[in-house]
C-alpha cells in the first residue's frame, strides 16, 4: 500500500478514537440526569463520523480499485495487500 493509504489510515483510527470519546462525552452528559445535555454535546459526534464514513468507504474501495486496474493491465496488486 501507498504511503498515502498508510496515512489515510492513521487518521481513520485517531478520528475513530475523537468518536468515540464524545460518545463517551454524550452518555455522560445524558447519565448526570441534569435534563438534555447541551446541543454541542448531543451533535458533538456527527463531524467524526461524517469523517469515519469517508475515510472508511475510501478505505474499503481500495482492493477493489486495485483489483481492477490489475486487471486491465495497469500495475497488479502488491502480494498480500488484501486487507482480509
Amino acid at each position: 500500500m501507498s504511503g498515502g493509504g498508510n496515512r489515510l489510515r492513521q487518521v481513520h483510527r485517531w478520528v475513530s478514537f475523537a468518536f468515540t470519546l464524545t460518545v463517551v462525552a454524550n452518555f455522560a452528559a445524558m447519565g448526570l440526569g441534569r435534563g438534555a445535555p447541551p446541543a454541542w454535546i448531543t451533535y458533538a459526534p456527527l463531524a467524526p463520523l461524517a469523517v469515519l464514513l469517508l475515510t472508511g468507504l475510501y478505505l474499503f474501495v481500495q482492493p477493489y480499485r486495485a483489483r481492477r486496474s490489475g486487471a486491465r493491465g495497469g500495475t497488479a496488486p502488491v502480494s498480500g495487500s488484501h486487507p482480509f
